[in-house]
């Protein structure tokens, strides 16, 4: 009594995971220690246990003369308990002890010995389920008249260009004013042209040598920026670095100058002729959300048939503008910036996402301004607009942006569709014209750049290849997903997941979900790898830290025999299951947690988890005062345990933007564990539950 008021002290019980959880909060006297805290709470811990034999979830202390109070003088019970659920009790200190009181957790999964993939396929014949399998079209029964098609290089297919349509505008490159600041025709990229990046590209071809596109380090931010460059130049043993005159400044400069030893300058064969198109075209290095870098080989003759199977799908070709407005160093987006212009002939209007930083509406001004059909963007640009815009609809529209015209927004990213996002930025825009159905999703991972892609084809046919009405979403039951099981619930079900399908199947482009273990085929409703055979599979990983055969079986996985499907045998797989997290035998996606979580209060803006030593870490962004942290930490408890039955071991309360995002607008969590594990989160609060 010498550290809390007598008579100031609340009791209560609250329902988590099917049972009464006790909760403690009490007043702290305002000349009370830290360390004064912690024992009183050590102390009430061993009296409560040992006088009553019950286990306490959370203590509370908060400041003297803060608890609600009822006309006679106490405390107002009823009135803490809400303060206390809805996250604005404003303590000074709490403990929880989820890890000693909760014993009534469902008993975890035991998993039963493998049996073999021939077996399987024998018992999903049996009980009538079908293999888990699908195409896209079929190339060779779709008619392509193109030009194009005869050439096996893209070099071939610039320089046929340049010789048959020599003024025609391949490339507009927007700045941030909106207003033109290059552009190029087929002769103008041929000959020299000035949007850096591409010409860059097209001339490293010519001259017979591997382009590596990497992102440029910011004057501003060398010290964090210039060491994934050095990286990437080490990794792939780089003979050269072709650059602009601004970054080699840049690189010639005292801050750099410890990380860069030398830039070299060599001139190579003009029109150089690759003797085989299955020899390497250019790699592809990026930073995966696992944390780690990576180069992936595309070869001449993958790259290729990258083009043709998105000048198929997507219906391009010279006539048709397309707005790109995504990063331009690697993945699809790289291909969609600097090759498919160049394959198609179509002309791409180039909106680099930096430039949104300046002006949030200048990619939808530009789609409005060029009467644009088709556009791609990323998860980043779509919530910048979303965040950045939302009061200025009504400006926007007295300043002529009319956004009807848009039959296909189409965003790119490797992982599940952002349903929430993608609704909010539907609904924001619908009074500018921009049609519910235009906004669809494509899916890639590093082994196949894009597997999926769905651009939108209203008033067509199904039959044709093209999409339906609408994105398909469905629910599945989050506790079946655990279980390597994918079970259909209504909406609105308990621990339902919502799932939106990520486009359709590019031409040429065949899946079957695998086993990884096994390597055998899976029937409906199992959770699995996606295997993906086409033609534009890269070939391998240039380098895994020195190992190119480390990660090969990502690329030249085979499924086993006994499988009656001979086209699937030559497979690459891969897919979230790479970060997918093992606790209490179950299996868990982080996304699904951090989706509870941010849903718990109104100050969490983001939220990543990870593990470490078999315990769950949640960080969560505050954007709000540093007397909202301490609210935060019963209800990330609260939501794990009760949506996913797990206890979490850490709550990291931060600042905004503490949580590392990728260049696609990926969560980068190993790169968070790695800063918690060294603590340079610099954080707002850490509680460590017991």
């Amino acid at each position: 009594m010498k550290f809390v008021y007598r008579g100031r002290i609340a009791v209560f019980s609250i329902t988590v995971l099917h049972d009464e959880r006790i909760v403690v909060v009490a007043e702290q006297r305002p000349d009370s220690t830290e360390e004064d805290s912690f024992q009183w709470m050590s102390r009430v811990l061993q009296a409560i246990d040992g006088i009553h034999q019950v286990g306490v979830y959370c203590l509370a202390l908060v400041p003297s003369n803060t608890l609600p109070k009822t006309p006679l003088g106490g405390i107002h019970l009823s009135e803490t308990k809400q303060l206390f659920l809805e996250g604005s009790l404003h303590p000074c200190n709490v403990l929880m002890c989820p890890h000693t009181c909760v014993t009534n957790l469902p008993k975890p999964r035991e998993k039963q010995p493998e049996i073999g993939p021939a077996s399987v396929m024998v018992g999903n014949l049996v009980s009538g389920k079908r293999i888990a399998q699908a195409s896209g079209r079929d190339l060779g029964q779709i008619e392509d008249n193109d030009q194009a098609r005869k050439f096996l290089f893209l070099s071939e297919v610039l320089q046929w260009r340049a010789q048959t349509t020599p003024d025609h505008v391949l490339f507009t490159l927007l700045n941030s004013r909106g207003t033109i600041a290059s552009s190029l025709t087929c002769l103008q990229l041929h000959k020299r042209a000035r949007i850096d990046l591409i010409a860059a590209f097209y001339g490293c071809l010519y001259a017979g040598c591997v382009p590596i596109t990497v992102r440029p380090p910011h004057p501003q931010n060398i010290a964090t920026t210039l060491p994934t460059v050095k990286m990437i130049v080490e990794v792939s043993r780089s003979a050269c670095v072709m650059t602009s005159q601004v970054i080699c400044k840049l690189l010639r400069s005292k801050e750099a100058s410890a990380a860069v030893d030398m830039i070299c300058q060599r001139r190579g064969p003009l029109l150089y002729k690759p003797s085989n198109p299955d020899t390497l075209a250019y790699l592809d290095f990026s930073v995966s959300t696992t944390g780690m870098l990576a180069g992936v080989k595309m070869s001449h003759t993958a790259t290729s048939a990258f083009c043709r199977s998105i000048k198929l799908q997507c219906e391009l070709y010279p006539s048709r503008e397309v707005a790109i407005c995504l990063d331009p160093y690697c993945g699809l987006g790289f291909v969609l910036w600097c090759l498919c212009s160049v394959y198609s002939g179509h002309q791409s209007i180039l909106i680099p996402p930096s430039e949104l930083e300046v002006n949030p509406a200048l990619w939808l001004l530009a789609v409005s301004q060029y009467r644009v059909r088709d556009t791609f963007c990323s998860y980043s640009v779509m919530e910048l607009c979303t965040k950045g815009l939302g009061l200025q609809t009504d400006s926007l529209k007295s300043r002529g942006l009319e956004l009807s015209r848009v039959r296909t927004c189409v965003v790119v990213a490797e992982e599940r569709p952002r349903i929430a996002l993608t609704q909010s930025f539907s609904k924001l825009f619908k009074d500018l014209g921009l049609h519910p159905r235009a906004v669809s999703t494509s899916f890639g991972c590093r082994v196949n750049l894009a597997i999926c892609l769905q651009p939108h084809r209203l008033g067509k046919l199904a039959d044709q290849g093209t999409s339906g009405p609408d994105p398909t979403t469905v629910f599945v039951d989050m506790r079946a997903l655990r279980h390597d099981r994918v079970r259909l619930v209504e909406r609105g079900s308990p621990h339902s997941l919502p799932l939106m399908e990520s486009g359709k199947i590019l031409p040429g482009v065949r899946i079957i979900i695998a086993n990884p273990e096994t390597k055998g085929p899976l029937g409906d409703s199992h959770l699995g790898e996606i295997w993906v055979h086409s033609g534009h599979n890269a070939s391998g990983y240039f380098t895994v830290y020195g190992d190119e055969s480390l990660q090969s079986d990502h690329f030249s996985s085979r499924l086993s025999p006994g499988t009656r499907r001979p086209e699937a045998r030559r497979a690459v797989r891969g897919g979230a299951l790479d970060e997918a997290m093992e606790l209490r035998g179950m299996r868990y996606h982080p996304i699904d947690i951090e989706t509870s979580v941010i849903r718990t209060h109104k100050s969490i803006t983001e939220c990543a988890v990870f593990t470490w030593t078999n315990l769950l870490v949640v960080v969560v962004e505050l954007d709000g005062s540093e007397q909202e942290a301490l609210d935060l930490v019963p209800l990330v408890t609260n939501v794990v345990l009760e949506e996913h039955y797990l206890i979490v071991g850490v709550v990291v309360v931060v600042d905004i933007g503490v949580i590392p995002i990728n260049s696609r607008g990926e969560k980068q969590r190993m790169h968070l564990r790695d800063g918690f594990l060294a603590d340079q989160l610099d954080p707002i609060y850490v509680a460590y539950n017991m």
